[in-house]
């Protein structure tokens, strides 16, 4: 974790990222990271106005139990599930983040300062679940700046408008393709009216859709160096930007549309795109190439702290860098189909992977807490 004397300087790319109108937000969360005061010292000296959880991260943040040892006693003297462990110290983890962010989001009338945490990754092709898990989760953390995050699998879909409609406000992640993108779109304003029709405000309802960038690279460029070819090597590296670059496009195009003008007149929000999984993989890359390459109004960014710290250092914010190409983000991605490597079958598996990477990450953990409630002397159920 950064110090206050590193957080203060060379901060210049992160404060011209947010006058671009990008918001930046944290990928990480640790019960450490907030009781040493860090998350407050990243939102007062590096323009953090946001976080991201995921399986993952608590998997990491929790799994050694280190700073939840307190908790995991009385859990299990308690004698309680280890589900129910598990969920008693993600949400106590989001609801003090979402306490230190709660200045930010008064200050932007609920746009920032926000704080997500996704439902149980095993639910994601089971759209009951998933609403009552997303319902129980807002319930729990009990504070008007949390996010419920849910997957843009198929059954996410329609659990994503009835969670708007119920008046909750949803971050969507794990989306990799353009198709679905628009899909996710279709759903968030499906819930905006219905919520409207039930008589709920739509103003405090706030929604992101977390476009995943880095992992799209990750798999074409590892496709494109078996074919090896001059023309092969050439894309490495384009195709994540050029699909997130469209994925704006549509964005664009959506909410300019005669629908949303309608909900926005009754007070609705945008559903802002959100860059996701923005750490680069392959270190022959520059360490900001996922921030640098995708300044557009409108947008968050959510970064690990690693990224958050190239960003401050050496980061290139030179103004808009998506909305001037499309053009050329169509052509790279022709030329990667041209090459035979469909676009559909790898958007496709990353979605599978990425819920299947989840789902192992949530087990990692549910297997660290049961073992730390057993060592308290308390079997879990």
């Amino acid at each position: 974790m950064i110090t206050v004397t590193e957080a203060t300087a060379n901060a210049g790319a992160l404060q011209r990222l947010s006058d671009e109108g990008v918001s930046i937000w944290l990928d990480d969360l640790s019960r450490r990271r907030i009781e040493s005061g860090n998350l407050a010292e990243l939102v007062a000296t590096r323009n953090v106005v946001g976080v991201t959880t995921n399986p993952s991260i608590f998997q990491a943040a929790i799994g050694s139990g280190a700073g939840y040892e307190e908790q995991l006693a009385d859990l299990a003297v308690r004698g309680v599930t280890v589900d129910e462990a598990v969920r008693m110290m993600t949400t106590a983890d989001v609801r003090a983040a979402a306490d230190v962010l709660r200045p930010v989001f008064d200050a932007t009338g609920g746009r920032d300062g926000r704080v997500s945490i996704e439902v149980d990754p095993r639910l994601a092709h089971d759209t009951r679940a998933t609403v009552a898990e997303a319902r129980q989760l807002a319930w729990l953390v009990d504070r008007p700046n949390v996010m419920i995050k849910i997957p843009a699998t198929k059954a996410g879909l329609p659990a994503i408008t009835q969670v708007i409609g119920a008046g909750i406000s949803v971050n969507v992640t794990l989306i990799f393709s353009l198709e679905r993108y628009r899909e996710v779109m279709d759903a968030y304003l499906a819930g905006l009216e219905r919520a409207r029709a039930a008589g709920l405000g739509l103003s405090a309802v706030h929604s992101v859709a977390s476009f995943f960038v880095s992992r799209v690279d990750a798999e074409i460029d590892k496709r494109l160096t078996l074919l090896g070819t001059d023309e092969a090597l050439a894309l490495k590296g384009r195709a994540a930007l050029a699909n997130a670059r469209l994925a704006y496009e549509a964005y664009e195009q959506v909410f300019e549309g005669e629908r949303w003008q309608v909900l926005e007149g009754a007070g609705a929000n945008r559903q802002r795109p959100l860059w996701a999984s923005t750490g680069v993989k392959d270190p022959a890359y520059k360490d900001t190439l996922y921030v640098d390459e995708l300044v557009a109004p409108g947008t968050v960014n959510t970064m690990p702290e690693a990224t958050l710290n190239a960003v401050a250092d050496h980061g290139d914010v030179r103004g808009d860098t998506v909305t001037g190409g499309y053009d050329r983000a169509r052509t790279d991605l022709a030329a990667v189909e041209r090459l035979g490597i469909a676009y559909d079958e790898v958007v496709r598996q990353l979605e599978d992977e990425g819920v299947a990477k989840f789902e192992v990450a949530w087990q990692d953990l549910l297997d660290a807490v049961t073992k730390s409630l057993n060592s308290e002397g308390v079997d879990a159920v």
